[in-house]
């Protein structure tokens, strides 16, 4: 943020994924924090500084000719070396690092002998660091800010000692703009590619998300769809099975021969049964190619009902099937979720209401198809109507809401139980309707 002195505070945050080498290994070594870090760099290039400066005046000067006095040589490392302390500061503030540094590469250029230059190091550290921080117009402006200081800082010592100023100011004015912009501009550039990659990083992570959402919300769908089929599947032939084989115990003594015939009609609904199921199942396997599988066939539709109603009779219900209108053809979704309703209906008759005659009427009509399953409760019988919200009555309304229908259930004046699925034939979003208004379109559709 920005400060009063003009300089830019940045808080103290974790390394990013895309940071330096060097801050990447002191986080290694659990030192985390930008100040932590920067405070090691700075004690690291303070120790560089010295150690350069020693071989510079015991090795090279000494060989060139060059004479420094002591008092001079203590001001040159005294300065280096603090030159380096301000990088402790280079990124929490960065503008006013590099102040720090002009100010001490001043008193450096000033104790320098003639034709000798020091420094360098925490300079470009600065200016890099101003490059990789802020933005690339200011970032220019400030590190151009700091290279006339130098250059006058230079001319003055150099007038003051009677040396040539034209020259080491242009020394100054080009090592200047090295040190200072052309870093910033090597930051800038670096600065650029991280946040390019943070953001590849980001789109990356994203991306993966968004498949892993869309796997679960296909998978959650798939699952929904499956517990649908088998519980419409299951309870429809095991019902039968189960009122069937009260009706063998029943009778395996009296009447052998009705017996036996049961005992036939369970073992055929019972391999009706594992086919269904094995139909269901190899969803969950890889898809079979054409004509490997005769189990992989399209569900049953509205044109299966007759075959429904048999089974239902064959078990001791009274079920009368109605057609009336021109029939259509439907979207495959549809014609499914017809069948599967009055199957459902059909389940829940014979295990609410046993002996309770059911009467299925399909209509098709100029605006829409519907489906009633109405029963009524048995001679002398309890009521059939029942509000439990059982998987049954949940799936017949998934079914509804996916192929874009209308599902009414509700008990009937007599005690009974009726179940309206109506389609629209242009495709009209589904809504909730009351038993009045669900009644007046079913009479709309018969008469069409």
């Amino acid at each position: 943020m920005p400060t009063t002195d003009g300089s830019t505070v940045l808080d103290d945050v974790p390394v990013p994924p895309s940071a330096g080498r060097l801050d990447a290994a002191l986080a290694r070594v659990g030192v985390t924090g930008r100040l932590a870090q920067d405070t090691v760099l700075a004690v690291l290039v303070m120790l560089l500084t010295l150690a350069t400066l020693v071989a510079l005046f015991e090795l090279v000067l000494r060989a060139e000719g060059f004479t420094v006095s002591t008092q001079q040589g203590a001001v040159l490392i005294a300065a280096a070396s603090l030159q380096a302390a301000p990088l402790v500061l280079r990124r929490v503030r960065p503008v006013l690092c590099l102040g720090l540094v002009v100010a001490c590469q001043v008193v450096i250029i000033a104790s320098s002998p003639p034709d000798l230059s020091v420094g360098g190091v925490p300079q470009i550290i600065a200016g890099y660091t101003v490059g990789t921080l802020l933005p690339t117009r200011r970032a220019l402006l400030v590190t151009g800010a700091a290279v006339p200081v130098g250059v006058l800082a230079a001319t003055a010592t150099a007038l003051l000692a009677g040396n040539g100023a034209l020259v080491s100011a242009a020394n100054h004015f080009f090592s200047g703009l090295v040190t200072y912009v052309v870093s910033a501009l090597v930051g800038g550039a670096v600065a650029t590619r991280r946040r390019y990659v943070d953001l590849l990083r980001l789109r990356a992570a994203e991306l993966v998300r968004t498949q892993q959402a869309t796997t679960h919300a296909a998978i959650v769908a798939e699952r929904s769809r499956m517990a649908r089929e088998l519980h419409d599947v299951a309870a429809h032939h095991l019902s039968g099975l189960v009122v069937q084989a009260a009706a063998v115990e029943r009778q395996i003594d009296s009447d052998p021969a009705a017996a036996k015939k049961g005992t036939a009609w369970i073992r055929g609904q019972g391999k009706e049964t594992l086919d269904s199921l094995r139909l269901i199942v190899g969803v969950l396997r890889e898809r079979p190619s054409v004509g490997d599988d005769a189990h992989d066939a399209p569900p049953p539709g509205l044109a299966a009902l007759d075959g429904l109603v048999r089974t239902a009779r064959a078990l001791g219900s009274t079920v009368d099937l109605v057609r009336a209108g021109r029939p259509r053809e439907l979207a495959p979704i549809a014609d499914a979720a017809f069948y599967r309703v009055a199957q459902e209906s059909l389940s829940n008759a014979r295990q609410h209401a046993p002996g309770a005659a059911v009467r299925i009427t399909v209509r098709f009509g100029e605006r829409a198809v519907s489906l009633e399953v109405l029963n009524e409760p048995a001679d002398g019988g309890p009521p059939t109507g029942s509000t439990r919200q059982g998987m049954g009555m949940i799936g017949m309304g998934e079914r509804a809401q996916l192929v874009g229908a209308t599902l009414t259930t509700g008990a009937t004046p007599a005690g009974g139980w009726r179940v309206l699925l109506t389609l629209p034939l242009h495709h009209e979003p589904a809504s909730t309707v009351s038993q009045a208004d669900a009644a007046a379109a079913l009479t709309e559709g018969g008469q069409g």
